[in-house]
């Protein structure tokens, strides 16, 4: 059995599953007492009336902003409003819309096809979509691709640059593609980058972004923001249609404007990035990515993944021989560097 010279004298179990199971802070609660009230249902109310301008001024641009309570909905909404059930999506194989959201995408789309691409670091790059759209021919047996979709930060906490996203936009605007952000961890890729969230988005070419705050300190609201203003018309239907037209829309709206207000979703993501720096620091050569957001991936033994939960810290196995670690806009560095220092004692 594995022996680390570590104190076992951890009072609860530290949990590194995800950054889902965080909790609410404490200016979102606050927010969302403040607007239980009488108000106008759905999103007639003064919060969600709020949500375009602030937004507008966030970006530099003006955007439309549609909440929906999980990202999810938010990433579907978007794909279906970029892609017809007959047309493709190009995205990584090993991103969230394919792998993790039980065909969610088609279902709203009513029945477009993922393309899938490969690309180091769940990353898709100019080449890899374009070697997509090669094997495709031009005529009405095959299907054709329609938009593209990346997630920054992605799915193993890599992180596109500024440049990165525009040489995909550039590509997209060529092919006359749609391009749409899986922001689930945009903070957090600001937050690394410390860039303005516009060079990220319009600016680099995306249309539709899915602006995640649920896993950054919010309960149980998401932003759909879109560039290209005119696609919110009919998405406004197809997310009361897909029945997530919440009658008391003002509590996600007031979730989301207290997490913008004195940038709190970039301040949460940074001490979330702070927290997997430390453990990264610690694993050295253990990494088999280089840790850009709040997700770390280390090579462990089975044995050493036990000995770690031996000492009270959870997290995920990922794969064989490898395991993932998430940390939380909420967790401090007191919290954090007993796992630190358990992985350097390895």
């Amino acid at each position: 059995m594995l022996t680390l010279d570590v104190p076992r004298r951890i009072a609860m179990r530290m949990r590194f599953f995800s950054d889902n199971a965080a909790p609410v802070c404490q200016p979102v609660l606050d927010a969302i007492a403040a607007a239980n009230t009488i108000d106008t249902a759905y999103d007639g109310d003064q919060w969600s009336a709020q949500l375009d301008e602030r937004f507008s001024s966030l970006f530099g641009t003006r955007v439309r902003v549609l909440w929906v309570p999980t990202g999810t909905a938010a990433n579907a909404l978007a794909l279906a409003a970029l892609c017809p059930p007959y047309g493709g999506v190009i995205c990584h194989r090993e991103a969230h819309i394919q792998n993790d959201e039980a065909g969610a995408p088609e279902f709203f789309t009513h029945g477009a096809k993922l393309m899938l691409a490969e690309g180091a670091g769940a990353k898709l790059t100019p080449e890899a979509v374009e070697g997509v759209i090669a094997g495709i021919r031009k005529d009405v047996h095959q299907v054709q691709p329609h938009a593209v979709s990346i997630t920054n930060a992605t799915e193993y906490g890599c992180v596109y640059t500024p440049d990165e996203v525009a040489a995909l936009g550039k590509l997209t605007q060529k092919h006359d593609l749609g391009l749409h952000m899986d922001g689930a961890r945009f903070a957090n890729a600001v937050a690394h980058l410390g860039c303005e969230p516009a060079e990220l988005t319009w600016r680099a070419g995306v249309d539709v972004l899915s602006f995640g705050f649920v896993k950054n300190g919010g309960m149980s609201a998401e932003a759909l923001v879109f560039f290209r203003c005119e696609l919110a018309d009919a998405s406004l239907y197809r997310r009361k249609r897909a029945g997530h037209l919440l009658s008391k829309g003002r509590y996600l709206a007031a979730q989301i404007l207290a997490m913008l207000e004195d940038d709190l979703w970039l301040a949460n993501a940074a001490a979330a990035n702070a927290g997997a720096k430390l453990l990264a620091d610690a694993a050295g050569e253990r990494l088999v990515y280089p840790v850009e957001a709040n997700e770390v991936f280390l090579k462990l033994s089975a044995d050493e993944a036990q000995g770690l939960r031996d000492l009270g810290f959870d997290f995920y196995d990922w794969g064989v021989g490898e395991a993932r670690l998430v940390t939380s806009w909420d967790q401090t560095e007191e919290q954090i560097r007993p796992l630190a220092e358990a992985i350097a004692a390895l």
